[in-house]
């Protein structure tokens, strides 16, 4: 059987060179163009260093994605731009699984509220299918746009949702709190991810008002049917890569730990990516991989049920879930190409 063709538009990026990582040994699929306004004509591997030998295709400039037939594209733009390219070229010709915050949340109003830029195409949100794998695989086998979801959303929803979808928490007042390595921030240096401003320092950051926020509510919403209100804060910490999420709630009825527990394990029981974990994990666990790791605990004192979940922002949080997401919509079993063991130390 042919293998299908891949193009990847902004692959200098870190879930571009990820994407690219991944791909590259990935046997049910074959890359045909990697993408680069700025650095085109030059080889990737002169621009990532470690794929030397590896992957030294030249990067291509956009316009000639039309020169190829491919069957799907990856984009790994900033918000903002990835919707300039669904206006311009569509997912008619190729489907199109779309890691930036353009089309994640349900309406260009919400959009314009928290990423403060008109949104350009608003008619594609309604058919964009929000792309978190274990929750919504049904509408993403099928889809012709996918919103891959946001690093710390990946890690709060996983956690929460069988919480809410069995009833067992309020739906208002859910404290989600996370910290994330620096790559969370892209790979265009800013100050505030400057190496003095960051080693040895520990700093919250859009509070209030983070774009995540909507993102993480509307698609709990979406998942358990219930109306749910998140206060969402993330932090900056020392490493560079790897988010770790704890989520306080509140519940309905009394329950006992060990039913919580249980619970959160059959739900995932079958779920290859998440591990539902007898203490609470750490990102090295998981780093490098496309690995979920949960715990949950039942706080009598507080009456309060905190999770833990741990993520690689890069693998599961970004280019491992759109390649989990491409092997659902090709009918691929999901952990093709996907099964890495996490590094550590």
């Amino acid at each position: 059987m042919p293998k299908h063709k891949i193009g990847i538009v902004g692959a200098t990026g870190y879930t571009g060179s990820e994407l690219v990582r991944l791909l590259t040994n990935h046997p049910k699929v074959q890359i045909d163009i990697i993408t680069s306004e700025s650095k085109a004509g030059q080889k990737f591997s002169e621009v990532n260093s470690h794929f030397n030998g590896l992957t030294d295709m030249v990067l291509e400039p956009l316009e000639k994605l039309q020169d190829y037939d491919l069957d799907l594209v990856f984009l790994a733009l900033p918000h903002g731009v990835s919707m300039d390219f669904i206006k311009d070229w569509g997912y008619e010709d190729f489907r199109v699984i779309d890691l930036s915050g353009d089309f994640r949340l349900q309406s260009a109003e919400i959009y314009e509220q928290w990423y403060g830029k008109k949104h350009l195409d608003p008619d594609s949100i309604d058919d964009a299918v929000f792309g978190l794998s274990e929750l919504f695989r049904n509408e993403i086998r099928n889809a012709q746009l996918v919103a891959n979801p946001g690093c710390y959303p990946t890690s709060a929803i996983l956690a929460l949702a069988p919480l809410l979808k069995n009833n067992f928490i309020n739906q208002s007042n859910i404290i989600v709190d996370s910290k994330s390595g620096v790559t969370g921030a892209g790979a265009t240096a800013s100050p505030k991810t400057h190496f003095p401003d960051v080693f040895g320092n520990f700093s919250a950051y859009g509070l209030r008002n983070h774009r995540h926020t909507p993102e993480i509510q509307t698609s709990l919403e979406r998942y358990s049917g219930d109306k749910t209100e998140i206060l969402f804060t993330p932090h900056l910490i020392p490493i560079d890569r790897g988010i770790l999420t704890t989520t306080y709630s509140t519940p309905k009825r009394k329950l006992d730990k060990k039913f919580i527990e249980d619970t959160l394990f059959s739900f995932y029981e079958k779920e290859h990516f998440i591990r539902v974990v007898d203490d609470p994990p750490n990102v090295k666990n998981v780093r490098g991989s496309n690995y979920c790791d949960i715990y949950v605990t039942y706080d009598e004192r507080t009456n309060k049920i905190v999770t833990v979940s741990t993520i690689d922002n890069l693998v599961k949080g970004a280019a491992g879930q759109a390649v989990q997401n491409m092997n659902i919509m090709f009918g691929y079993i999901e952990r093709t190409g996907l099964d890495i063991i996490p590094l550590s130390p």
